[in-house]
């Protein structure tokens, strides 16, 4: 028995046990999480790897019912754990209680930022993301300030996590062959609770600013701006220029100002 890749999925197979059991490595329980869900799971090539760690409680989830049928047969320690639906559509705390969860696996390529705009939301229980990702994405995850890469998911994600870009993975080692490369990232959660700033208005300021990347912050959030109000140097850069801090610095002065309109 093995389950087709459906390319409406965006599944591609790991065949490659040693880029599996490396994958699996990477979880490190950041905070002492024990509990997991994998994400995508497919024929199980890293679920495999991941349930011989004895200390992690595996939940696994996929939206495809051919390898939900294959998961069942061939893990039957599972039996429980495996969870029919699209994780973008399911509260996880159904699924796990209200106990901190790690969110790993060989992600959809076609979901992947939607799975980590996801986790940031429900960031208060997720300590730990690891796993694989399109390289493109991967790199913008972890990019630092000053480049075209770095963007709307590396701020918001770097606001709460600590990223780590762990290795690169050849299109060769899947199946079918994905005509991108693949990068595996770990992020575990930094130590702030909440950011200095109102984060709704955080994410709007980040989200404005680069939706218009090429133009100065100042045209990009003229929106959230007053008529008048006094300068500030920041407004005059690009949005791929300012860091994390930077930003929450601007979310303050952007609600200060409209504070006192």
């Amino acid at each position: 028995m093995s389950v087709r890749a459906k390319k409406h999925l965006g599944q591609h197979f790991l065949k490659d046990k040693n880029i599996c059991k490396r994958i699996a490595e990477q979880f490190k329980h950041h905070q002492g999480v024990k509990t997991a869900i994998e994400i995508g799971p497919g024929m199980g090539a890293l679920t495999e790897y991941l349930l011989q760690d004895k200390e992690t409680e595996l939940y696994v989830m996929d939206l495809d019912e051919e390898s939900i049928e294959y998961l069942k047969v061939h893990f039957p320690q599972l039996e429980g754990k495996i969870t029919f639906g699209d994780f973008l559509k399911i509260d996880p705390l159904t699924i796990v209680g209200d106990k901190p969860f790690a969110v790993v696996g060989n992600f959809p390529y076609n979901i992947s930022s939607q799975i980590l705009f996801k986790c940031i939301d429900l960031k208060d229980s997720i300590p730990e993301i690891m796993g694989m990702f399109q390289k493109e994405v991967a790199q913008r995850v972890a990019e630092k300030p000053g480049t075209k890469t770095y963007g709307i998911l590396s701020v918001l994600l770097q606001a709460y996590y600590d990223i780590e870009y762990c290795f690169t993975v050849d299109e060769q080692v899947f199946d079918p062959p994905p005509k991108v490369k693949s990068g595996v990232i770990r992020c575990t959660r930094n130590g702030r609770e909440k950011l200095p700033c109102d984060e709704k208005l955080f994410k709007q300021v980040v989200k404005m600013s680069f939706n218009q990347r090429r133009k100065t912050i100042r045209n990009s959030i003229k929106a959230l701006l007053p008529e008048n109000y006094e300068e500030n140097p920041m407004l005059q850069l690009r949005p791929e220029r300012l860091g994390v801090e930077e930003f929450i610095e601007l979310t303050n002065w952007v609600e200060k100002h409209r504070t006192n309109v």
